[in-house]
């Protein structure tokens, strides 16, 4: 089980998965760090390298998706999946506390992506 760590902080205490060798960030500044700000930081950075993992395993599977599809002879966008997908999306958004424009730009630019990449599995590429 990966080790988790949490801010401590009253209602901050959301626990994100320890990613080792991928967490280490930049250095912002000269000097010793805030270790308030350190900690938040730190968080983030496992945040984000969770995120990174998350799309690239997402990307694996398009990519088989893409695959299927191109032997299938089935079109490489399914616009009405991708609505109801973004509609979904939305809502957990809404639902999160998140800005659902945001969350509608976020999985647009991913699906996007995927098209593209099915476009490319269909071309022989």
């Amino acid at each position: 089980m990966a080790a988790h760590r949490t801010l401590g902080k009253p209602g901050l205490d959301a626990s994100v998965p320890a990613m080792a060798n991928l967490t280490e960030p930049a250095p912002d500044h000269a000097g010793p760090e805030d270790p308030v700000l350190a900690s938040y930081r730190k968080s983030i950075d496992n945040i984000d390298a969770a995120l990174i993992h998350m799309l690239a395993e997402r990307f694996r599977i398009t990519q088989a998706v893409g695959e299927y599809k191109a032997t299938a002879s089935l079109p490489p966008a399914d616009p009405n999946r991708e609505a109801r997908q973004i509609a979904r999306l939305r809502s957990l958004a809404v639902e999160a506390n998140l800005d659902p424009e945001f969350s509608e730009k976020f999985i647009r630019f991913v699906i996007d992506e995927v098209i593209r990449h099915h476009e490319k599995a269909r071309n022989g590429g």
